[in-house]
């Protein structure tokens, strides 16, 4: 296979254009990585290209795979290809993974035409290629978010697939971790596949190299070089998107120095957690006091989104004690890392709000002004959760935890779907919507991001070790 073309895809929703590329190539030793942020229509083109669109999407264009020429309103033509010429990396890991099935069947299912033995061996060489070799035992929820990345990419690429669409991959990932998927992406490239990444991390796109497009409002405004899109941009917005990092901000709720002398809403002694093997935190004592923001951070499998369950009580240590304030009862909540989890897959996104709306007496304007503030369409809210972006629907978790108003608040990886310009714009509506006295817990790979909103930041190293400061 030479190259991969898209020729005029449009994709629609009640009439309104969620893309609109007239052409878009992917050719060999030429990786492509669209940016752009949450909602710019990114993932949609991909899953244009699969088939895989909702079916309230209409969809329009062709593609040529191979020589195919395959026009994409069929959108069941493309699926005798899965697997086996066309594979995608998903969006999210821990759905696309079965939690009921260990890893190693699981990627062995991507062997196709093969005996059960043969497929379980090219399974577990598949794993121990992406640096998991004793993996095939385990199940999904034992992993970090880099190691189901990774048994991701290992169950999408066991069958041979030369093209390779990936889509948002390095979600919730610190920085080695996205250097070492780079790695993984490239040696794809490296032995003749395609790839096509989708992604608003600009530090995988100049990873990966090859070209750069930059999507806003379903078109492709600046497109070029990987290094003269992101080191030399034309284009005013593709300027902004770069600049926008975490160190950069300047909010009026920035602060330096914060105290109280507040009796802490949590107070935790002692905390220890394993997983088997692996310690994750021992001897640990944490307090967070009204107003507080607290940052928990550090790489990938150390423990922090363990640590962030066990201080709101949803997670048991094995060791030590965690005390909740009386005024927390009822008024804790979690903004999940994969936010789909948490909406019901069959239920316009609208119905869910208003009756969060209901149950927690809040004004109505209330969430009409938070949908501004995040930048969220309002017809958006017609749409069920799998017909909106990932960064879609990470923003109206948002939405959905303000209205009820609560003092305590674990934001776990809450901005990792969304480009710079959009995290900045969400982080601010984030904290401006807590009451004064509302504590947040943020957990993130991202020390800039950390250091940015908290007052405290515990950066876990692994072990027993974690400094604060």
């Amino acid at each position: 296979m030479t190259a991969l073309e898209m020729h005029d895809v449009v994709v629609t929703h009640a009439g309104r254009r969620l893309v609109d590329v007239p052409h878009l190539r992917v050719g060999p030793d030429r990786p492509v990585t669209i940016v752009g942020e949450s909602g710019s229509g990114k993932s949609l083109l991909a899953h244009a290209l699969m088939g895989t669109l909702a079916s309230t999407l209409e969809v329009d264009g062709k593609v040529d795979i191979g020589g195919r020429l395959l026009p994409l309103a069929e959108r069941g033509n493309r699926r005798a290809l899965w697997g086996s010429e066309v594979a995608m990396l998903p969006q999210e890991p821990a759905l696309a993974l079965d939690p009921t099935m260990r890893v190693g069947r699981q990627v062995a299912e991507g062997v196709l035409g093969a005996t059960r033995e043969t497929a379980r061996t090219r399974a577990a060489a598949a794993l121990a290629s992406v640096g998991l070799p004793g993996a095939s035992r385990t199940f999904p929820h034992t992993l970090s978010g880099g190691m189901a990345q990774r048994v991701a990419y290992a169950a999408a690429t066991v069958g041979g697939a030369r093209v390779l669409v990936v889509d948002e991959p390095s979600k919730g990932l610190d920085p080695a971790s996205v250097d070492r998927l780079a790695e993984l992406l490239l040696r794809h490239v490296v032995d003749g596949g395609l790839l096509l990444t989708i992604t608003h991390d600009l530090r995988l796109a100049a990873a990966l190299g090859g070209e750069v497009a930059v999507m806003r409002d379903a078109e492709v405004l600046e497109s070029g070089e990987a290094a003269q899109v992101l080191e030399r941009p034309r284009h005013d917005y593709t300027r902004r998107l770069v600049a926008a990092a975490p160190e950069r901000w300047r909010h009026p709720w920035q602060r330096t120095g914060w105290e109280t002398t507040a009796e802490p809403l949590v107070e935790a002694t002692g905390l220890a957690k394993a997983y088997g093997s692996q310690q994750l935190f021992a001897d640990l004592d944490v307090r967070v006091r009204p107003g507080e923001r607290v940052a928990l951070s550090g790489p990938s499998g150390v423990g922090k989104t363990t640590l962030g369950g066990a201080l709101l009580r949803i997670v048991a240590p094995d060791a030590g004690r965690v005390v909740h304030h009386d005024s927390l009862r009822g008024r804790v909540q979690k903004l999940y890392q994969d936010p789909a989890l948490s909406f019901p897959t069959l239920v316009p996104i609208e119905v869910g709000l208003r009756d969060v709306v209901k149950r927690h007496g809040a004004d109505p304007r209330r969430l009409d002004q938070l949908v501004a503030d995040l930048r969220l369409a309002p017809e958006l809210l017609t749409r069920r959760p799998a017909e909106v972006s990932g960064g879609e629907l990470q923003r109206v978790a948002i939405a959905r935890m303000l209205l009820a108003r609560p003092r305590l608040v674990l934001a776990d990886e809450a901005t990792s779907r969304l480009d710079l310009l959009t995290q900045e714009t969400t982080i601010d509506a984030l904290v401006r919507g807590l009451d004064d006295d509302a504590a947040l817990l943020v957990v993130t790979h991202d020390s800039a991001l950390a250091d940015a909103v908290a007052d405290t930041h515990l950066h876990l190293s692994g072990g027993d070790g974690q400094d604060a400061t």
